[in-house]
């Protein structure tokens, strides 16, 4: 993730975070099978494969967390009101041990913009 630093202040580049082919579902009902994650300027979106905004809000009203109850790339996330689940990990299981922790990059960003230091 690119930052710049400016005097005492380090500002993140224009997009955050972005995933694709991210498994969205909404009360246990699938919203999308191929769907976008996105964190730019402050706002996390969540997008259809089509490019159609699911939910969207500011970073810093976004509660997400980790399922406890699962092994996969998944996390938890509370977008106004709402709670989503998102399985943003690959199910090749090839591709996941090429780039695992997709789930935890995400948590990352959400809780260092909302000014909590990332768990490591």
């Amino acid at each position: 993730m690119p930052a710049r630093v400016t005097g005492e202040a380090v500002t993140v580049a224009d997009t955050e975070f972005n995933a694709r082919g991210v498994r969205i579902e909404k009360f246990l009902r699938s919203v999308t099978h191929a769907g976008q994650v996105l964190i730019k300027d402050g706002r996390l979106q969540l997008l259809t494969s089509y490019g159609r905004e699911i939910d969207s809000a500011p970073v810093q009203s976004v509660h997400a967390s980790k399922p406890w109850f699962t092994d996969g790339d998944q996390a938890l996330a509370t977008v106004n009101g709402t709670r989503y689940r998102l399985t943003l990990g690959e199910r090749d299981a090839a591709a996941k041990a090429a780039a695992p922790g997709a789930a935890s990059r995400f948590l990352d960003v959400i809780r260092s913009a909302r000014g909590h230091s990332p768990k490591g």
